[in-house]
């Protein structure tokens, strides 16, 4: 797979922060660049309990990109995370790992979710995953109230509705699909 110089950048900032993490728990994950993935005082997911349907759902996605429009069907399936707590409005958005490392310029998932604790918190990955397949499970916020995930770069490696942190430590954790 070819990847942009943007790709390699936005890929290199999530790879650090998850470098050499296995498997997510409760527990929190640093690296020597000093970004710690885990829950915060304000922030957190719960993740030891995911729970993957059974059923595949048919999804459709629309891309525009320069004027141009791709449009995307395939069969998806579900996770559900017990509960999410966010800080004003935001985004549970799932990163896939790619050649062995998370690769942060691709969104295998989201879904809103309201300021406050939210329950049974279901996020659709599209393709449908392989049990054991690794990936990122993150908080963005809803940077302009919109209610519309604003995954454009506005930076190197920085995405307009931006990952949520409390001081060095990512509200994020590397999961494996059950």
């Amino acid at each position: 797979m070819m990847m942009s110089p943007r790709s390699v950048l936005g890929t290199a900032a999530l790879s650090g922060a998850l470098l050499a993490a296995p498997l997510a728990t409760a527990q929190e994950q640093a690296n020597p660049g000093g970004v710690v993935l885990g829950n915060g005082e304000a922030n957190w997911i719960i993740v030891e309990d995911v729970k993957l349907a059974e059923e595949q759902r048919p999804y459709t996605e629309q891309r525009i990109t320069n004027q141009a429009s791709a449009v995307r069907r395939g069969d998806g399936t579900t996770l559900t995370f017990s509960e999410v707590h966010i800080d004003g409005d935001g985004w549970l958005v799932m990163h896939p790992f790619i050649d062995g490392k998370p690769n942060g310029d691709y969104v295998a998932g989201y879904t809103h979710i309201k300021s406050g604790t939210n329950k049974d918190v279901a996020i659709t990955l599209n393709p449908t995953p392989e049990s054991g397949a690794m990936y990122i499970v993150m908080l963005h916020s809803d940077s302009n109230a919109d209610g519309v995930f604003d995954f454009v770069f506005v930076d190197d490696t920085n995405v307009e509705d931006r990952a949520v942190f409390e001081g060095n430590r990512m509200i994020a954790h590397a999961i494996a699909v059950p």
